[in-house]
């Protein structure tokens, strides 16, 4: 969701930038490792001493809530996902289902039918659980799957789990090194079935 169908990293680094800085840290470089991940992993894996995961990370999700000025779909990312039968693709996002509503509503981007969030799985990704869990609730293996992602802790996640895997650039600024085919939008992208009922994207 955020920075595949979304942009939110000016609310995102926001909030986390304000949280690091309280913390002590070295904004700049903890603010690449919290993009992808659930807010409770980046916390608990930074060992913080005397600092609670689970209540710093619900502290951060309110404040993302009420803060989401600047999230904007990434372009063309609401024709082409008008143009996928609702019943062929998912949501798999590391934020709380609430968050993931109030950012989609931002967007302009109406709620799927299927989604997998944090609350949803047990590890976060990099660990394949949440995209494993995505195509069980489409149906399929995930094998059948062309999962879309833009950091490195979500592309490790869908290639653990067997799936195809196409990198977003939209919202990347630096210059992405990566065996998977690449878009830096979905402008001109569109969802085409066969004859046989396969799914395939196409531009043009």
């Amino acid at each position: 969701m955020d920075g595949t169908i979304i942009n939110s990293i000016a609310s995102a680094e926001r909030i986390w930038g304000d949280w690091a800085r309280r913390q002590g840290l070295d904004v700049e470089k903890f603010m690449p490792t919290m993009h992808g991940a659930r807010g409770i992993d980046t916390i608990r894996n930074l060992n913080l001493p005397g600092v609670d995961p689970a209540a710093e990370s619900a502290l951060i999700e309110k404040a993302e809530i009420a803060d989401v000025d600047g999230v904007v779909p990434i372009s063309g990312a609401i024709d082409f996902l008008a143009s996928l039968p609702p019943e062929r693709w998912a949501i798999v996002t590391s934020s709380p289902i609430a968050l993931a509503k109030a950012r989609l509503a931002a967007a302009g981007i109406p709620f799927p039918r299927f989604i997998v969030t944090a609350e949803d799985v047990k590890v976060g990704k990099p660990n394949p659980q949440c995209y494993i869990l995505g195509a069980e609730r489409l149906g399929v293996s995930p094998s059948e799957c062309l999962v879309f992602e833009d950091v490195p802790a979500g592309i490790k996640a869908g290639e653990a789990a067997g799936a195809d895997i196409m990198v977003i650039t939209a919202t990347h600024g630096h210059p992405v090194e990566t065996p998977h085919s690449t878009i830096s939008n979905y402008d001109g992208l569109h969802a085409h079935i066969s004859d046989d009922g396969k799914l395939s994207v196409v531009r043009g």
